[in-house]
């Protein structure tokens, strides 16, 4: 290994550096803390955070349809086939909850944690198969413990914005990601190591993770993967380190896993999945901005430091020194795991945040090689400047969600602001660290301000946030209708949140329609929003019915960026009748 471009700081070696060596000597001390920083770092608002439209709730929704039919072949979202990705997730928080109603817990599948499972199992599993991977990588190098950068690695997964947020959601990513990072940890494993055989149940761990990421969320870890091995292949003038890994072995095994599927749906669906999947979800995303999710090459660079903070600062004070060492094997990995998928994502038009994650393991790997071989300090040009968006961020956020929760809740989120507080000044001490030439100790004090801001953000200051919760308060509505079949129909508000915490059969009508509906018999209920009260009130007079209005529901719709007003109105239980206009409270 050369040495760094810079003499290394006199005042370099500081706590973190001794913390650090203190967690490597043994790997299950290392991986044990890795679970705690995971856990905290996730845990929090984990149960109490509404389901979160529009995507996590159409996810679990659809899994629960498949416990409601018992077809576990077609994903179906009300009556419509949910033929976008393949059926791996679904299959998995099916389980989840199948187990768990077993288990005899009430209401599980309306418990939206439940169906996030499987997220939070695979945000764990990326942080400490980053930590594997780094150990594969880093074995042998001179100069910078494999142990102690692998730890640290794994620490920025776990402090990771986008990984937390990932953890929480109940849909594909985070265990796509956990499928990609081991898969990557196995092909750099026969990269590195091409003149001695890869251990055969490396090969098997290798394509058992292609076949469920393929199971999980289709060709996505191929790409990542295949663009990875074309230019390390590229780089070596020969494929024949690809042989390591068995590939009829894997074609055997990546078809065990996926064939009766695909083909089963095939058959069941007469092949609209394909043309669904195929035709109109992937190449639309290659040809547009598909459902208004459109960015401008260069928006993945962009937003890379507020879903990587806080490691993102020191990945980009860094980058110099990943490009010095580009000829060696193992940066010459990590750069082939990263740059050509991100290159495509950049270019395709359709931008969501986490399309990057699976090559975030990569950028921490190279971003804790760089800090603890000296390569990142207050000399690099504009790295102090850079080092200011560590305590930035965090105060934007709290400053961010303490307007909002004024402007929608008239609330100053006043239990949120001590852990705010201390998030904010753990950050201003880790910029104070990087100042002071503490390089290390800085990005762990990032890291631990990291998991503070978590619990801020998510345990603590969003259940105090009401206008956030529409679905939520529109449910517990709901559950007034104390008779054994009650009907639902929403108006203007559609969200998928609200079918998965309401019934699978909730009506999607208008005003019109929604008075109709109230007057088709008794234990009844509407949500109206205030837009479509004129067509419901002049339908209702021509119908002679009066239900009663139970409550006004106010808030904000995140995925329509709204201010919503919802009257919640509804008929009589059965065999009574329809009460008069009463009880009309008001639910802010």
């Amino acid at each position: 290994m050369t040495s760094p471009s810079l003499p290394l700081p006199a005042r370099s070696e500081g706590w973190g550096v001794r913390l650090l060596a203190f967690l490597e000597r043994s790997h299950a001390r290392a991986l044990a803390i890795l679970v705690v920083l995971s856990l905290v770092s996730f845990l929090p608002g984990f149960v109490t955070l509404q389901p979160f439209d529009r995507d996590e709730p159409r996810f679990a929704q659809a899994s629960k349809q498949m416990l409601e039919s018992g077809d576990f072949i077609d994903i179906r979202f009300q009556d419509e086939g949910r033929h976008k990705k393949p059926v791996g997730i679904y299959w998995l928080q099916a389980a989840v909850v199948s187990a768990a109603e077993a288990a005899g817990v009430p209401e599980a599948r309306t418990t939206i944690a439940l169906y996030r499972l499987p997220s939070l199992v695979g945000a764990i599993t990326v942080v400490l198969a980053t930590y594997w991977a780094a150990l594969v990588l880093l074995s042998g190098q001179v100069g910078v413990p494999a142990r102690r950068a692998a730890f640290l690695a794994g620490a920025f997964m776990a402090g990771a914005i986008l990984l937390g947020v990932e953890a929480r959601i109940a849909k594909t990513d985070a265990t796509l990601a956990a499928c990609s990072v081991v898969a990557m940890a196995v092909l750099a494993r026969a990269f590195l190591n091409r003149l001695s055989p890869l251990p055969a149940v490396l090969s098997v761990v290798f394509w058992l993770a292609v076949g469920l990421s393929i199971l999980i969320k289709g060709p996505l870890l191929l790409m990542v993967g295949g663009l990875a091995a074309a230019v390390l292949s590229i780089r070596d003038r020969s494929v024949r380190w690809l042989l390591g890994l068995r590939p009829l072995w894997g074609l055997a095994i990546v078809a065990a896993i996926t064939v009766p599927w695909f083909l089963a749906i095939w058959i069941k669906t007469g092949g609209a999945f394909f043309a669904e999947s195929v035709g109109k979800d992937m190449l639309a995303k290659a040809q547009s901005g598909q459902e208004r999710h459109w960015g401008p090459p260069g928006a993945y660079l962009l937003a890379f430091f507020g879903t990587f903070w806080p490691a993102a600062i020191f990945t980009a004070i860094g980058v110099p020194a990943f490009w010095r060492e580009r000829r060696m094997a193992w940066v010459a990995f990590c750069l082939a795991w990263i740059v050509p998928a991100w290159l495509v994502f950049e270019v395709l038009p359709t931008k969501l945040p986490h399309y990057v994650l699976p090559v975030y393991p990569a950028i921490a790997i190279l971003t804790a090689w760089a800090l603890l071989n000296g390569d990142v300090h207050r000399r690099r040009p504009l790295a102090t400047i850079a080092t200011v968006l560590i305590p930035a961020i965090p105060l934007a956020i709290a400053a961010g969600l303490g307007v909002f929760a004024f402007r929608y809740d008239g609330t100053m989120l006043g239990p949120a602001l001590p852990g705010f507080a201390l998030t904010v000044g753990l950050a201003l001490w880790s910029w104070l660290a990087f100042v002071r030439d503490r390089a290390v100790s800085s990005a762990l004090l990032g890291v631990v301000s990291s998991l503070a801001l978590s619990v801020s953000v998510f345990g603590v200051a969003q259940p105090l946030i009401p206008s956030l919760k529409l679905s939520p308060r529109l449910a517990a509505a709901a559950r007034s209708l104390d008779c054994a079949e009650p009907r639902l129909a929403t108006t203007s508000y559609r969200e998928p949140s609200l079918i998965f915490l309401t019934r699978t059969d909730l009506v999607l009508t208008d005003g019109a329609g929604a008075a109709a509906f109230l007057a088709g018999g008794n234990c009844r209920m509407a949500f109206v929003e205030k837009r479509d009260e004129d067509a419901f009130a002049a339908h209702l007079s021509q119908t002679g019915l009066t239900p009663a209005l139970v409550t006004r529901v106010r808030g904000f719709n995140i995925n329509g960026g709204r201010q919503l007003d919802i009257g919640v109105y509804r008929t009589g239980r059965e065999g009574a009748s329809p009460p008069a206009a009463q009880g009309q409270q008001q639910d802010r």
